[in-house]
């Protein structure tokens, strides 16, 4: 895969890759602002500006009307570490598209309206998906078992629902001028357009748009965890789950990698060993999952399970252990381990057949330090060897590392 970059005298970073195979092309901006760059006391600000992306700008009060009226879609989502828009068009409507996005960052429009619309709209979110929802407090309940000190203390929709009911228009303007400017944005930009076209329009677009200097970044790194944490909570649900995490080292340390193929080990399809000893074997669990979370700070390995009838959860945790104790001690055969690779390069390819999927990518990479290490992914991910694998898991999966939450039935 070729990968073209430039960066603007403003300082929005373009990164580019061509895709003759489809008639569409794929703009995917992506801001350096998640909630680890909020306040304690106004949280959920960077998802209340996915939202209020879509409000309108200056210039185009309706956002989506053109986008569709040249066949083109968007999205959005957020996340500890940016916000991400995607915004996919035809070939032949691509410069709609720039016009849409780069007016949105130069002139969005900041209404009282707007604002009250978008800000219902997230709280709305927050009641039905974390306050309303079986099991949706888990996330907010782990954050603060996990971290004390770091603002992964708190997931993306916010820490209190009152953080956005209160926000002002002062701060939204003030957390949109800090963040949401070119010196902070990655656009990525695949499928059929080439890359003298792409550069024009871009420079052209986008390069009169005033910066602002780069957001000063004070985050407090969350110390080491000595001890073992625990939480019981009951809640009015129909099953019990355990949920067990582990802090990781930061996304760009090299034993990350280890880390996420452990979790694969652990839970990556039916033939992974959560599935075949635990769930159909001795059929301890209903279901039980492992996944990492991959944020450029520490963040977490998560093993989420609900036990099946008649386990108690302190048995149903203890088997869990048995299963993380047994890759402290031993090494993976080769064999598991080489199906594990694999699988992991089969799905690595597949992305990078996507174009828009490409483009979250390549606009992921560049955020972490340079886009062409997407090159790098899959022989890093390639190279781990079971000993590496058995180092990590003795170093990650101890109790002292583990915070332990027992959600119960009330």
């Amino acid at each position: 895969m070729e990968i073209n970059a430039h960066t603007l005298p403003n300082g929005l970073r373009l990164v580019h890759s061509f895709d003759a195979s489809t008639q569409m092309v794929c703009l995917n901006t992506l801001f350096k602002v998640g909630s680890r760059n909020e306040s304690p006391n106004h949280t959920g600000f960077a998802h209340l500006f996915e939202h209020l992306m879509f409000g309108g700008s200056v210039h185009i009060p309706n956002f989506d009307v053109p986008l569709q009226n040249a066949c083109g879609e968007n999205n959005a989502y957020t996340t500890n570490d940016f916000t991400n828009y995607y915004t996919i068009i035809p070939r032949q409507n691509v410069e709609t598209a720039f016009w849409l996005e780069s007016d949105r960052m130069l002139s969005l429009a900041f209404t009282p309206q707007s604002l009250e619309v978008q800000r219902k709209v997230v709280m709305e979110e927050f009641k039905l998906n974390y306050i309303n929802q079986p099991y949706g407090d888990i996330s907010h309940l782990l954050a603060a078992l996990c971290y004390k000190q770091h603002p992964y203390r708190w997931p993306t929709i916010g820490l209190h629902l009152s953080h956005i009911a209160d926000a002002t228009m002062t701060e939204v303007k003030d957390f949109f001028h800090t963040y949401y400017h070119p010196a902070n944005v990655i656009l990525a930009i695949t499928g059929n357009i080439t890359w003298d076209d792409a550069l024009r329009l871009t420079s052209k677009w986008y390069g009169s748009i005033p910066s602002q200097p780069q957001p000063l970044i004070d985050i407090v790194p969350e110390p080491p965890q000595q001890r073992q944490r625990r939480r019981t909570v009951h809640r009015p649900v129909p099953n019990p789950v355990l949920v067990m995490a582990f802090h990781l080292p930061p996304r760009m340390h090299p034993d990350f990698p280890a880390c996420d193929m452990i979790s694969d080990v652990l839970a990556n399809g039916r033939s992974a060993r959560f599935w075949r000893r635990l769930v159909e074997g001795k059929r301890m669990f209903l279901s039980l999952d492992a996944y990492v979370s991959g944020r450029i700070d520490s963040g977490q390995l998560i093993i989420e399970g609900i036990p099946a009838e008649g386990v108690d959860m302190h048995e149903a945790e203890s088997a869990v252990w048995a299963e993380l104790d047994l890759l402290r001690r031993e090494c993976i055969p080769d064999e598991e381990l080489q199906k594990l690779k694999n699988k992991y390069e089969a799905s690595a390819a597949m992305q990078c057949t996507d174009y828009t999927q490409r483009a979250e990518r390549l606009a992921y990479f560049e955020m972490l330090g340079d886009a062409n290490l997407i090159h790098d992914d899959v022989p890093t991910y390639c190279s781990i060897t079971a000993e590496q694998l058995r180092r990590v898991s003795r170093r990650i999966l101890t109790r002292k590392n583990s915070s332990i939450l027992y959600y119960l039935i009330k």
